[in-house]
């Protein structure tokens, strides 16, 4: 072995081996994990609510990988040939609640509040159909951002080609399927402000709606969250909780109408991780191209501080090449794309992309 190949072999190895104790890092998949499927029925779909007093529908191992199908909004009542009316009707029927269904949750042996769970999203396979919708901004004109300014409901249905990964918006228009999962969460966290279902205010165990995101994900409507992308969200609830639902086969960043294409996934196969070497207050995201921070708030600018912040401690807190909490802020300035997630559910999200290529070999 020559002596350049191998310098080149233990400047690879020494950057690895710090890599496994940055703020994000991937473990070799566990070998020896079991497979299982969830399918998405009345008996495994919740409505709208995270209750972490639900019933777990599955209960696996860290490593385990698990198909977990899911549904349509509205326990699978929105389908083609549905009306703005319909819709509307959905929406008022399930007060404070969110549209999202949502398959789980998912118990991991294991998982303690405190931890982090990793989440690898292996693979993505869309149903045949999508829909996008944005409500009549005369009922509801908060919802979307030009509500105001459109005060009729507008619905329109798609045949998704995935042989061609292809939707036809119209003759001339064609959108590339991009999906992901709208919404990815763990149990609730019990110091979540947001109101609690029923108005109750004195359980922090009481149900929480899938409308607004936090520090447990739920509804971030994140994009890079595609197949290939692995997100770590920090553990609230014993056994961790996963839930999945909100499904999207194409969105823009800040989903300003209220709804992307939304679809639903013959199967979205996820690898848990229980992380007990990793602390968290926010959940981040990993790409092969980035790392992604997240910042969630009812006021987009606090979202954006959030974000930053966030984008900050993970690059002063890294072990590839040490840098002081001011190099980081200097350095997300530069080279750190921070991106409106969505607008539209209540408390508004940024992500800030930081690219792995900054980080160079000597």
């Amino acid at each position: 072995m020559t002596p350049t190949r191998t310098k080149r072999i233990i400047v690879v190895a020494a950057v690895l081996t710090a890599f496994a104790g940055a703020a994000i890092a991937q473990k070799d998949p566990a070998k020896s994990g079991k497979s299982h499927r969830l399918p998405a029925t009345l008996e495994t779909v919740q409505w709208g609510w995270l209750d972490p007093k639900e019933p777990p529908k599955l209960t696996i191992n860290s490593g385990d990988t698990v198909s977990i199908e899911t549904m349509m909004h509205a326990h699978d009542k929105v389908q083609p040939g549905i009306t703005m009316d319909q819709v509307v009707e959905l929406r008022k029927a399930n007060p404070g609640g969110g549209p999202h269904s949502m398959t789980g949750p998912i118990y991991v042996n294991g998982a303690e509040p405190g931890d982090v769970m990793e989440i690898r999203i292996l693979k993505i396979v869309p149903k045949a159909f999508g829909v996008n919708f944005n409500l009549p901004g005369k009922e509801f004109p908060t919802i979307g951002a030009l509500a105001s300014e459109m005060p009729d409901g507008f619905i329109r249905f798609f045949k998704l080609d995935l042989a061609k990964k292809q939707a036809e918006f119209k003759p001339g228009i064609m959108v590339d399927l991009q999906p992901f999962p709208g919404t990815l969460a763990v149990g609730i966290d019990p110091n979540d402000p947001a109101p609690r279902k029923g108005g109750v205010k004195d359980d922090p165990m009481a149900p929480v709606s899938t409308l607004r995101p936090w520090k447990n994900g739920s509804n971030m409507d994140i994009n890079e969250l595609q197949a290939g992308s692995t997100i770590f969200i920090p553990v609230f609830i014993k056994g961790g909780l996963i839930w999945t639902g909100d499904s999207h086969c194409r969105q823009g960043n800040g989903e300003v109408s209220l709804t992307a294409l939304e679809c639903a996934y013959k199967e979205i196969v996820l690898q848990p991780v229980v992380r007990k070497d990793m602390k968290l207050e926010w959940p981040r995201i990993e790409t092969r191209t980035h790392w992604i921070t997240v910042g969630l708030d009812e006021d987009l600018n606090k979202a954006m501080v959030n974000a930053t912040r966030e984008a900050v401690e993970f690059l002063a807190n890294q072990k590839m090449v040490p840098i002081s909490r001011y190099e980081a802020y200097s350095l997300v300035s530069m080279v750190g794309d921070c991106r409106v997630s969505q607008v539209v559910d209540v408390r508004k999200g940024v992500h800030c992309m930081i690219p792995k290529s900054i980080f160079r070999n000597k």
